[in-house]
């Protein structure tokens, strides 16, 4: 049986693993590695932050990270696909790797932070 997601650790292994197949993926990965040339070592370490502020309420993490999108969206355009994409692979990651309350919750917060992120930037219909 698969654990739950409860320690710093836990999200450690999640990020790296997550961003491992990011990285290697055909659709988002142009954008982490040709157009944001993301610097993975300070990225992650940014990451296990945010993540583990989001779920274990650590108070650690103080990025903007609605600020680093809107940055990357004017740099080539996001769409719902992209975000979609993201979700995708973080959710199979989370399922892949745990279990839980803690790793549904967290799978839920991804999408809701997502929605918030595209609402804000992505271009209106109509």
């Amino acid at each position: 049986m698969k654990k739950d997601i409860t320690t710093r650790s836990d999200i450690e292994i999640l990020v790296r693993s997550f961003y491992e197949k990011v990285k290697a993926d055909p659709v988002i990965g142009y954008f982490f590695n040709e157009v944001a040339r993301v610097n993975w070592e300070a990225h992650l370490e940014l990451m296990y932050e945010f993540w583990e502020n989001s779920l274990l309420h650590t108070g650690n993490y103080g990025g903007n990270p609605m600020e680093s999108h809107q940055r990357l969206h004017g740099s080539l355009p996001l769409n719902a696909d992209l975000f979609g994409r993201w979700n995708n692979l973080f959710d199979s990651t989370v399922d892949e790797l745990y279990a839980g309350e803690n790793a549904e919750i967290l799978k839920t917060r991804t999408k809701n932070i997502g929605a918030v992120i595209q609402n804000k930037i992505l271009p209106k219909d109509g």
